[in-house]
């Protein structure tokens, strides 16, 4: 059941999502829970169920990771290999030339997303070792591009597209950790964490917001040994304890 609702919430953003217009610098907007829906859904319906106490948190899509392949954080060798995932996964209505979607056959891979689901490979073993006590999750699911190409955050938006953006984002989030029952939400990454914290918050869900460093090639503390401190923050929040709990 869990599952289903999930789907059922993203649905429902999607749906809000679409009345959205965005101006400059934004030229391009992927929406994978639209075109890799395929991949996605299977990921829901193999991973999301009761039971998950810990939601690790991204922001948005990577152009490398979850754009391809439907999955939070989803490198495609990862998406493929570990978790067993197959599919079509189709293209957004306005693709850039630079950046074509190839689904779980792009040969590209997205460092973050590497990174976190490396540590996570190695230190589980298996996926159902992870997923027994958590699950990942995406607050935007749209990715957002320059004319050029240039992957655009959701901070670099305007500040009125942005709010309006993060609010029904804010809403989706809130939802999703009610009906999974999450009682700690671990953003990856500073911007992550601080919306999640902001947004329980407001809706007076009794949740705890922590944070871990986010994994990213742009952020040279994760380029001097991410999985080091990433191990560090899980022992401190006790989240390793959970994962090693097999």
């Amino acid at each position: 059941m869990s599952a289903e609702r999930f789907l059922e919430i993203e649905l429902e953003l999607n749906a809000h999502l679409r009345t959205l217009t965005f101006g400059q610098p934004v030229r391009y907007i992927y929406n994978p829970l639209e075109y890799a829906w395929p991949t996605h859904s299977a990921f829901v319906e193999k991973y999301c169920h009761g039971g998950q106490s810990v939601l690790f948190l991204g922001m948005n899509p990577g152009p490398f990771g979850m754009a391809q392949t439907g999955v939070p954080f989803g490198e495609v060798n990862v998406v493929r290999d570990w978790f067993g995932i197959t599919g079509e996964v189709g293209h957004p209505p306005d693709e850039h030339p630079k950046r074509r979607i190839t689904g779980l056959a792009c040969t590209q891979s997205e460092v973050s997303g590497a990174r976190f689901w490396g540590f996570f490979q190695e230190l589980c073993g298996e996926p159902q070792n992870f997923f027994r006590h958590c699950y990942v999750h995406n607050l935007c699911p749209l990715m957002f591009m320059a004319e050029s190409g240039k992957n655009l955050t959701p901070p670099e938006l305007s500040v009125d597209e942005r709010n309006t953006l993060l609010a029904l984002c804010d809403i989706s989030l809130c939802q999703a950790v009610e009906a999974l029952g999450i009682s700690m939400v671990v953003g990856v990454g500073r911007v992550a964490e601080q919306r999640a914290r902001r947004a329980l918050s407001a809706a007076n869900i009794d949740v705890k917001v922590e944070g871990i460093m986010h994994p990213s090639p742009r952020n040279p503390q994760a380029n001097k040994g991410w999985a080091k401190v990433a191990m560090a923050t899980l022992e401190e929040l006790g989240v390793l304890s959970l994962l090693r709990d097999q």
